[in-house]
């Protein structure tokens, strides 16, 4: 799957248009959704039970680099042609199948002979656009127009009916009876709500930069890169705070820091530009709290699992992620709509800042409620 995603590169660099466009980010995301959840899978069986939160940590701290080096090295891209920002992955990707290849063990994956349900993939992923299409189209269609009042209930429909076949069926995407583990369950609920606020956080910064401050592509990418930055090195030094206070606990520090970041934004930054006063703090803020919260929260969600259910549980904990980047996103378009001044863009973006740091606060209190481990999601 990771050359699917490769390949999926390439062809987005390559597509003559829009609609082609489209066809192969959904081969590129495929292999994406592939490579992460396995990735870490590998990483956790080959890992031992003590070293594998430091092992998360680090693992994460690695896509904090990505999503700092990300806008940065996207706004040069583009400034050359659109084009290279896909194109850039090729290479990346060829070396990374070479690698994987002949320094990745072959592990044996949770079940064989088993086809995952793709029916139940198929129900899960027309609720999740059922839903993202009700509120996106809000704004336009309105509230209690019929094609938004259809769209959320056939949102709620496949919803249950995907629920109702994981129970039946041999295989489901996601397994039910993981999220009778407690420490499991929760940590998957708060690494939703968290991701919601975090895609709504960096969609809301991108957008302000560029349409209220009127910044280019590259200094929007300059803007933004501090905060991720600060993932690693607070992803890998977090060890400590898990060893003392658990990482249930540590984990909702890092979601109350996240949300403080966007209350600052929502209470001090105006339609004037005052990058050093305004943006940076709430954006440090925010890099501090996903250091702090993110890893662990994967962490804990994944070592509460027995080995033989890595894999599983990874895959379960990423959908759970991506499914809350796709609602935060859909959430703030939404909320910020189309405003015609600046006063009213000051007025929606406040209002999905306070609805991020509600996500963020929700995401706290479900971090909490992970038990402190005795065990592996305790230990550096």
């Amino acid at each position: 799957m990771p050359r699917t995603g490769t390949v999926g590169s390439a062809l987005c660099a390559l597509a003559p248009g829009v609609g082609w466009l489209v066809a192969a980010r959904v081969l590129q995301a495929a292999g994406a959704a592939a490579l992460m959840p396995t990735s870490l899978a590998l990483l956790l069986v080959n890992t031992l039970p003590e070293r594998r939160p430091r092992a998360i940590r680090g693992w994460a701290a690695i896509g904090g680099i990505a999503a700092g080096l990300g806008p940065v090295v996207g706004g040069l891209l583009v400034e050359a042609d659109w084009r290279w920002v896909f194109l850039v992955n090729v290479p990346v990707g060829v070396v990374g199948l070479v690698a994987g290849a002949r320094l990745l063990p072959d592990a044996r994956p949770d079940r064989e002979g088993r086809l995952p349900d793709l029916v139940g993939a198929v129900l899960l992923t027309l609720a999740i656009g059922a839903l993202a299409l009700g509120l996106v189209k809000s704004d336009s269609w309105g509230w209690s127009s019929p094609k938004v009042l259809v769209s959320l209930l056939a949102a709620a429909a496949l919803t249950a009916a995907f629920v109702l076949r994981s129970a039946r069926h041999a295989a489901p995407i996601v397994e039910l009876p993981m999220l009778r583990t407690p420490a499991f369950a929760a940590a998957t609920v708060a690494a939703l709500f968290f991701t919601a606020a975090f895609a709504a956080m960096l969609l809301t910064a991108v957008l302000w930069c560029q349409q209220v401050w009127g910044y280019s592509a590259i200094r929007t990418g300059l803007a933004i890169a501090p905060g991720p930055l600060v993932v690693p090195l607070l992803a890998v030094r977090s060890g400590p705070l898990v060893r003392r206070f658990g990482a249930g606990r540590t984990a909702a520090l890092g979601c109350l820091l996240f949300a403080a970041g966007l209350a600052w934004w929502a209470t001090v930054l105006g339609t004037d530009p005052h990058y050093a006063t305004g943006l940076l703090p709430g954006m440090l803020l925010t890099g501090i709290g996903v250091g702090f919260a993110l890893p662990n929260l994967v962490g804990a969600a994944v070592t509460a699992l027995p080995p033989t259910r890595f894999a599983t549980g990874s895959a379960v904990t990423t959908m759970a992620r991506r499914t809350g980047s796709v609602l935060g996103v859909a959430l703030m378009v939404t909320l910020l709509g189309t405003p015609a001044t600046s006063d009213a863009a000051l007025d929606v973006f406040r209002h999905g800042w306070w609805a991020a740091v509600a996500a963020a606060l929700l995401a706290a209190a479900a971090a909490l409620a992970v038990s402190r481990p005795g065990g592996a999601t305790g230990r550096s």
